[in-house]
């Protein structure tokens, strides 16, 4: 059963960048267009904050897109990715993007958490108890536990011309 999403319902949107990254990069060789995520997100209510999490590099190659979110609303908040003796390499902001949207909860509506990964279930059950919880996500990509426990599940996969770039 569909949610009702009210004008003036107060929304945060939190954005595993590196979810959707890869998911998009994987599912359909393309970039996301992260403007359009976050118009879908809102769905006409009132946006608290849109927070991207991201990973910088030594190379520093992601500003432009780091600037582009920006122009479109977006905060970024960075993080080095970190490379580990042997050359694995993580960024990881799962953590922070928890703490983030736990903090600013009782000041939301709904909580709109834009990642398909299943180390969120906890979270979602923790911000269910005091707020709405929403996840857009390319449902391939997704875990079946965090699409089953959210208030509404918005699937990129069912029109991903409007969430990619170049996609046709």
């Amino acid at each position: 059963m569909p949610i009702i999403k009210q004008k003036e319902q107060r929304v945060g949107i939190f954005i595993d960048t590196q979810n959707l990254y890869h998911s998009a990069k994987n599912l359909y060789k393309r970039k996301v267009n992260f403007g359009a995520i976050v118009k879908e997100a809102l769905a006409g209510r009132k946006l608290v904050r849109a927070i991207a999490y991201v990973i910088t590099t030594e190379a520093g190659e992601e500003k432009g897109f780091f600037d582009a979110l920006e122009k479109l609303g977006i905060e970024t908040k960075t993080k080095d990715l970190q490379i580990f003796f042997g050359g694995a390499k993580k960024g990881d902001w799962d953590v922070g993007l928890a703490i983030d949207s736990i903090k600013l909860a009782p000041k939301l509506d709904a909580v709109v958490i834009v990642s398909g990964d299943g180390d969120f279930v906890p979270l979602v059950e923790y911000l269910k108890t005091s707020t709405q919880v929403e996840v857009m996500s390319f449902g391939k990509s997704s875990s079946s536990k965090l699409k089953e426990i959210v208030d509404d599940f918005i699937d990129l996969s069912e029109n991903p011309k409007k969430y990619l770039i170049g996609y046709k």
